[in-house]
């Protein structure tokens, strides 16, 4: 199980991520604008620069929604490699059936 003030920490970026999103996205569709003035771009830029740093998508990492687990992570299952071993022993993930020999 992961420490609760980092799951805790990651859920707070998620928010923040969210709120910052739309902002974010017309401030780099105006810096990336080459139509427009360079003073324009920079200013944009320079506000784009003024935001939160957890603000941005790329600060955001994937856990696990069972443990809370940073590594060993499948994107189609949002879980771990150890919590999809445990459900799937458990018979409580539909389809899967871990093998032994």
């Amino acid at each position: 199980m992961a420490k609760v003030s980092m799951v805790q920490r990651e859920l707070r970026r998620k928010r923040i991520v969210a709120k910052y999103a739309a902002k974010r996205a017309a401030l780099t569709a105006i810096s990336k604008d080459t139509n427009l003035p360079n003073e324009e771009r920079f200013k944009a830029r320079m506000s784009l620069a003024q935001l939160p740093r957890d603000g941005s998508k790329t600060r955001l990492k994937h856990r696990c929604e069972v443990t809370g687990r940073p590594r060993g992570y499948y994107r189609k299952l949002k879980m771990s490699r150890i919590a999809l071993r445990e459900l799937g022993s458990q018979g409580k993930i539909p389809g899967l059936v871990k093998s032994s020999w």
